[in-house]
């Protein structure tokens, strides 16, 4: 897709590479609690995140804090429920995607901020049991 593309909630639900994921969020009062089920939404992975070109090298270190660049990817969102729904969510930084890959395989992201042009900032998590 072109960098400039815009995607809407439609053009997400209706795109043939849009992935089925559930939104979990932090519990409010108690961090350490259960994550809150948000719901299920749609998810394209638009690409790998490439660092703004003026970034030095103590900022790209910063950002990426010692986790592999190719961990990240940029994304756009839609809720599957409709804007005048009691399900509808906005997805949020700091929330987490479990995400049903093409081969039907989950793989967790951490949702790591919001850019200004409505894409996402993703870390693939990877399984700590090999």
């Amino acid at each position: 897709m072109p960098a400039n593309h815009q995607y809407t909630r439609d053009s997400i639900l209706a795109d043939a590479n849009a992935l089925s994921c559930t939104i979990y969020r932090a519990h409010e009062s108690d961090p350490d609690g259960a994550e809150q089920d948000m719901g299920d939404a749609r998810v394209i992975i638009t690409g790998n995140f490439e660092p703004p070109a003026e970034w030095d090298a103590k900022e790209r270190a910063d950002y990426f804090d010692g986790m592999p660049e190719d961990a990240f990817f940029t994304a756009v969102f839609a809720s599957e429920a409709g804007a005048d729904s009691k399900g509808y969510f906005t997805v949020e930084a700091d929330d987490y995607a479990a995400v049903t890959e093409q081969d039907g395989t989950i793989s967790m992201f951490y949702i790591c901020e919001r850019l200004a042009d409505g894409t996402y900032v993703l870390l693939r998590e990877e399984d700590d049991e090999e």
